[in-house]
């Protein structure tokens, strides 16, 4: 098993290396930080311009591969080089990287657990009203944008403010100065949209794998040995329909973080999201790419859980297994 999630490890890691790259080149090539200067009030003169894209390894003129030589170089000692302003990107990105964690981790464990018990629960409802009614609500939530659903849940929440005369939902920033119950109040909103968005497309996907086993072989010989239908499907359908959503974890890693960026902007939360909006607006090439680094290394973590959860619902994976 060590051996199978070492492999697995080294594959994904070459990806983030390549995606990584891609992302910085495809930053350097597509964003223009010289604008930045020359639309300062009073424009500084060209050659001050050149220096300080020069010393912040941004210069247009010099060759994209010198100057994704020194970038890469810098990664590799750990250092992401300097924002557009002349600050160290590493102090930023970690603080920024704090905030997101903070949102999308809660939110995507808790869309994900809800969403496949949910599509579990509707399979084995199939054509009943508790049926209809999650594939509805699913169908509807992957149908609304990001932003859209986070809009409308701010729209209810402050019209239940107004029906209760208090102010029970809080969501514009991150409540920091409040103390650990106001960041709870301000995280609520945000969680559950990036939660309801997990729970949709885990749910859909799940009912749809646990309807594929509900007359499975296994299940009815099951029964036949006197199981119960809800313990039969608990302890061999729906582990069986786990293993694919298992796979489909790593997969779900880079939507999510997606969607917690776009959630971060609507919600006001200073968190990577909201720093890669501001770092593309200003040009700022060193910023995006660490930006797109962090999210690339994302599916590091997501595919090694992904693949432990794997090896334990399905033996077949593991080696030795086939002999």
């Amino acid at each position: 098993m060590a051996g199978f999630l070492l492999r697995r490890l080294v594959s994904r890691g070459v990806l983030v290396v390549v995606a990584g790259s891609l992302a910085y080149l495809l930053a350097a090539a597509a964003l223009d930080p010289r604008a930045g200067f020359e639309a300062r009030v009073p424009r500084p003169p060209d050659a001050v311009i050149d220096a300080r894209l020069s010393a912040l390894n941004l210069d247009d003129r010099t060759p994209l591969a010198e100057r994704f030589l020194v970038w890469g170089g810098g990664v590799v000692r750990g250092d992401f080089g300097r924002t557009r302003e002349g600050e160290p990107v590493n102090a930023e990105l970690w603080r920024r990287l704090g905030v997101s964690l903070r949102l999308v981790v809660p939110g995507g464990v808790a869309g994900s657990v809800l969403g496949v018990l949910l599509g579990a629960y509707a399979a084995t409802r199939r054509g009943r009203g508790a049926d209809r009614f999650i594939t509805g609500g699913a169908c509807v939530l992957l149908a609304v944008p990001v932003f859209v659903l986070a809009v409308l849940l701010q729209t209810a929440a402050a019209a239940v403010n107004d029906a209760m005369g208090v102010r029970v939902f809080v969501w514009v920033g991150e409540g920091e100065s409040a103390g650990i119950a106001g960041q709870v109040r301000h995280a609520v909103l945000p969680t559950a949209t990036i939660a309801l968005l997990q729970l949709a497309v885990y749910a859909r996907y799940q009912r749809g794998l646990m309807l594929d086993v509900l007359h499975a072989d296994f299940v009815r010989t099951a029964r036949a040995k006197g199981l119960r239908r809800r313990t039969a499907l608990l302890r061999h359908g729906l582990r069986t329909a786990l293993v694919p959503m298992a796979a489909y974890f790593a997969y779900a890693a880079g939507p999510l973080v997606i969607g917690g960026m776009l959630t971060e902007k609507v919600f006001g939360w200073h968190g990577m999201g909201e720093w890669l909006a501001d770092s593309i607006d200003r040009g700022d090439v060193n910023a995006v790419a660490a930006i797109d680094c962090v999210a690339a290394c994302a599916v590091l973590p997501a595919g090694l859980v992904s693949d432990v959860l794997n090896g334990l619902l399905d033996p077949r994976v593991r080696p030795g297994a086939a002999a």
